[in-house]
């Protein structure tokens, strides 16, 4: 590869990192994004408003062993509204709401739910994120147990429902 070529390379890759360190464990974050496949005269991929390419390398060491897991990506924002900076943290708010969902269907049993029909899907809904943020504002890590024990103690839920008022 010419001089020339690579830079012309390195200009059209560019990486980012993160290294967040907490519950006992530590993770670093690395993504590279290209692109090469998607500018130029003759984009290499014929996939229409693909703007970037990019490789997520996650490290996470707990308790003195380290995994890695490698993802691919694409997006149709280009280099201009997102650097790999930038698209580190969106892949990173991404998983964020997909955890959300996760405390929905899981914990709340949202997919189990049959209300289909009327104002009760609207309600049930709204009555889940209501319990959420209530949980949130008080800094509720495990929403499972805490659900269980307001279950059990239902005085309890509703001294946190007054605390809020």
């Amino acid at each position: 590869m010419s001089r020339r070529e690579r830079r012309l390379a390195e200009a059209e890759r560019q990486t980012a990192s993160t290294a967040d360190k907490g519950h006992g464990r530590l993770e670093k974050r690395t993504l590279t994004s290209t692109t090469s496949l998607s500018s130029g005269k003759v984009p290499y991929v014929d996939w229409p408003h693909l703007g970037q390419c990019f490789k997520l390398v996650r490290e996470r060491t707990l308790n003195g062993k380290t995994t890695t897991e490698t993802v691919f990506g694409i997006t149709s924002l280009n280099r201009e509204r997102a650097d790999a900076a930038r698209l580190l943290k969106l892949v990173r708010a991404h998983w964020s709401v997909e955890a959300l969902f996760h405390v929905r269907d899981v914990t709340f049993g949202e997919d189990a739910c049959r209300a289909r029909t009327g104002a009760a899907p609207a309600v049930l809904s709204a009555l889940r994120n209501a319990a959420i943020t209530l949980l949130d504002q008080h800094h509720v890590v495990n929403k499972a147990a805490r659900l269980r024990r307001h279950a059990a103690h239902p005085d309890e839920a509703l001294a946190l429902i007054r605390a809020s008022g």
